[in-house]
């Protein structure tokens, strides 16, 4: 626990979490357009996108990219095949996939389009190195050859590194990493002509040394070509986030060695790192969530959109709390905004409460971080969605929530969570300071309740693993939010290593 930097208390703390008998949200209904989301018009949107440039040119923008997470599960079905040795002899390969088992119609798959990823030239030269022609491979059905050159340090190693040093696209005269295009593609709204463009990676401790390589050997032709230059830091999760694991009747897990076992507290021990940063206007966007040029300009305008929504949202907001602080007689006023813009639940009493009161409560309301998230329409993506949530306290909120917090043992629940109608695909502006120009302490407003506990193993016993609250979700849970529809084309996740072969990931025709 020391060398971590968590003490008792909080080792007690996640592990009376543990028995705790439900950890589920309990939803309303769920946001749809005019209910919880918002549509930008035209007249709207040009005011946004003055209101980002404006703040742009003032610097005020950084783009946060988690980037630590290891692309094993984007090659989960090859390392599968890999690693059950009777799948690649070719007949047995062809009779599986006749009987339509999954990962050899995958594999299948993979090898007819081998040669349209973007990491194919790549591959050929490193098996070329050790005098191994990858047509003839594939040709002669060599196949377990091919995946080790791929997914193990013999080669590419594909399977081991983060998503963020994979090659994504490929162009007429080069391939980009998803690195990369995080890089070009902040250029566009987080960076201008003249201005450096802030991007922040958190990235594994392991890899950094990747990454920075990889920015060296690019910065240069980049920061001429796009007339900006780059203002690059890397972080990592930190140790003292980790959580302890319990067994099955939730006593502390102990190895074979007679240790604590501590494991990654997910992504939300990232709110750590963003809180660090003590930025004001913060962009987050996932790692894999890319496309090529073509496209980048329309997810670039949408970008700005939603920047300049903050901006809009938190100018009023820091204005009213200014005249509140001022002592002046806007109480109405504020209210009326916080109910009908940003959809915030007060007392059918409000109204007959003495000023003082009203100010007390407008304050605390209001003064916090500010976000705004781009949803899509929902195509049966997996992953969050925006829903109208109630909490312990009886007070209802618009809450992006993950599946695993609702209960599906409620029909009830299961059936909203069924109808919702927007899909949140972590594109997300946020504002971190206060009207004083303050950093916030963002783990002020964390759901300590919004965590995710799931069963894992190790030395062959089961375990139960805690997740803090996701960074998106639960770390975000007492945040001012607001909700605004972006178009499906905006969204372009690589989840598995075949979305590559999606329009969006390939060259032009």
């Amino acid at each position: 626990m020391e060398a971590l930097g968590i003490t008792k208390a909080q080792v007690a703390a996640q592990v009376a979490v543990f028995r705790k008998s439900s950890f589920h949200v309990r939803l309303v209904r769920p946001c749809t357009v005019g209910d919880g989301v918002q549509v930008v018009g035209r007249s709207k949107t040009d005011d946004f996108l003055r209101l980002h440039d404006a703040a742009l040119g003032q610097g005020r923008f950084v783009k946060f990219v988690p980037a630590s997470g290891a692309a094993s599960r984007m090659f989960q079905s090859l390392l599968q095949i890999y690693y059950v040795p009777q799948f690649l002899e070719a007949d047995e390969l062809q009779r599986r996939a006749s009987r339509g088992v999954s990962v050899a119609c995958e594999f299948l798959r993979f090898l007819e389009a081998i040669d349209r990823f973007p990491f194919w030239d790549d591959l050929r030269v490193v098996m070329a190195r050790d005098g191994l022609d990858l047509e003839a491979m594939i040709a002669g059905c060599r196949y377990r050859t091919i995946l080790e050159y791929l997914l193990t340090s013999r080669g590419l190693n594909y399977g081991s590194l983060p998503k963020g040093l994979l090659k994504f696209h490929r162009y007429p005269n080069e391939c980009r990493t998803a690195f990369e295009e995080h890089l070009v593609e902040a250029t566009q709204y987080a960076g201008s002509r003249g201005n450096s463009c802030q991007i922040h990676f958190t990235v594994s401790p392991e890899h950094v040394s990747g990454f920075r390589r990889l920015f060296e050997r690019v910065r240069c032709s980049l920061e001429e070509r796009f007339g900006t230059s780059f203002d690059i830091c890397f972080s990592f999760q930190k140790p003292c986030t980790d959580t302890i694991a319990v067994d099955m009747e939730n006593q502390p897990f102990r190895d074979l060695g007679g240790n604590l076992h501590f494991r990654p507290g997910g992504h939300g021990a990232l709110l750590e790192n963003l809180n660090d940063l003590r930025a004001d206007l913060v962009y987050i966007k996932n790692v894999d969530n890319l496309t090529t040029d073509r496209h980048k300009e329309e997810v670039a305008f949408w970008k700005r959109v939603l920047g300049g929504c903050l901006a809009s949202v938190q100018e009023t907001v820091h204005d009213y709390l200014r005249k509140l602080h001022a002592g002046q007689m806007v109480e109405a006023a504020a209210y009326r905004y916080a109910k009908e813009t940003l959809l915030m639940d007060f007392s059918p009493d409000f109204d007959r409460w003495p000023s003082e009161r009203q100010r007390s409560l407008l304050v605390e309301k209001l003064n916090r971080p500010i976000r705004v998230c781009g949803v899509v329409r929902n195509s049966g993506e997996p992953g969050g969605a925006p829903f109208w949530v109630e909490d312990k306290t009886g007070a209802v909120t618009v809450q992006i929530v993950e599946k695993a917090q609702v209960d599906f043992s409620s029909p009830e629940q299961e059936n909203i969570w069924m109808s919702s109608t927007h899909f949140n695909p972590v594109d997300i502006v946020c504002g971190v300071r206060d009207f004083q120009g303050k950093p916030f302490d963002l783990r002020r407003y964390v759901d300590g309740d919004a965590v995710f506990i799931s069963k894992k193993s190790k030395d062959g016993k089961e375990l139960k693993a805690l997740e803090l609250p996701g960074l998106w979700n639960g770390a975000m849970a007492d945040w001012i939010t607001v909700i605004v529809e972006v178009p499906k084309r905006t969204f372009n996740p690589v989840k598995t290593v075949y979305d590559l072969l999606r329009p969006e990931h390939q060259p032009e025709p």
